[in-house]
């Protein structure tokens, strides 16, 4: 079972490893939040084609930038206890959390404050180098944790590891970073301190201006952005635009994001491909880019907007 919209590397491994996939989709009109009612109507309409077995959890949200209640998460543990599902809970964004009535929860701190049974529970967490306040995105380094594992299965894990190459080493020293960062009597403490408020402060201000320009105009509308690093805004496109998307055969926010890199220089990903609700058009961008700089591509995608509405208007 997987969110929609999510991250595509989900998709392509349940794709390379032949299962079968079970969408569930985020509700937009509540900051992209997790519904019981949407989890079982999914589950419900996939075990005449299979057997769930794993529940995937992405918090902070990517695309979305959502970040998830407390209360929400102990819904969505005793809904995996009641199936008998694993938690595949990506939290590589744990830190990335900028909205002042939001606060990260690991799966595994909720899970053990809950008590037996559900302490019980099988989890997986994912944790990154390349995400995060140190966004190494060449450095690709994390580590995978496993919680109440079967020790058969856990065995299996070590073997198929053992066969693998290991990641590279400047990965790996991030990773030692991140694991283990400097404490108050360590000399490089304050200086990674600065540092590390700096960057989170910079992106906490570069969520807020999204936010409040995707709303500004008519057409684009955008969920707050309390966490992660990207913004998923909404496109309303007219049926002038999707019958030019149908002529050239382009799903209607892949068009809207061809006309944009082609006018504007912004390049933006489509959400088809990251899914989303049919009769729905998104585009995920990141919110990573220097103030100066932000500034400027939300201004080229606001004056392209509006040129885009005037040109397929109805």
């Amino acid at each position: 079972m997987m969110p929609i919209p999510q991250y595509p590397l989900f998709s392509s491994t349940v794709t390379e490893y032949g299962m079968y996939q079970i969408n569930y989709y985020l509700n937009e009109e509540k900051q992209w939040a997790v519904d019981i009612e949407e989890l079982q109507r999914a589950i419900n309409l996939s075990k005449p084609y299979c057997e769930p077995k794993i529940l995937v959890i992405i918090n902070p949200g990517n695309p979305v930038g959502s970040v998830m209640l407390q209360k929400d998460m102990q819904n969505i543990i005793k809904f995996a206890y009641e199936e008998k599902l694993l938690i595949f809970a990506d939290e590589v964004y744990q830190y990335n959390v900028y909205d002042s009535d939001s606060k990260f929860y690991s799966f595994k701190k909720v899970m053990k404050e809950m008590g037996l049974p559900y302490s019980n529970m099988q989890l997986a967490s994912f944790m990154s180098a390349s995400k995060g306040y140190m966004a190494e995105c060449g450095s690709r380094g994390g580590y995978c944790e496993f919680v109440n594992l079967d020790k058969e299965i856990k065995d299996i894990l070590m073997k198929l590891h053992c066969v693998r190459l290991s990641g590279n080493i400047h990965g790996q020293i991030i990773m030692y970073c991140i694991s283990n960062p400097p404490g108050p009597d360590e000399p490089s403490y304050e200086l990674f301190e600065q540092e590390k408020s700096s960057i989170l402060q910079s992106l906490k201000e570069g969520a807020q201006y999204y936010y409040e320009k995707l709303n500004s105009v008519e057409g684009l509308s955008c969920s707050k952005i309390a966490g992660s690093i990207y913004a998923f805004p909404k496109i309303e496109l007219s049926k002038k635009a999707l019958e030019e998307a149908q002529k050239r055969k382009q799903s209607p926010d892949e068009f809207y994001a061809m006309e944009l890199v082609e006018t504007a220089g912004i390049s933006v990903q489509p959400g088809y491909f990251f899914g989303q609700r049919p009769e729905t058009y998104h585009f995920r961008l990141t919110i990573l880019p220097q103030t100066d700089k932000l500034k400027i591509i939300i201004q080229r995608i606001l004056e392209f907007h509006l040129q885009f509405l005037e040109k397929y208007k109805d």
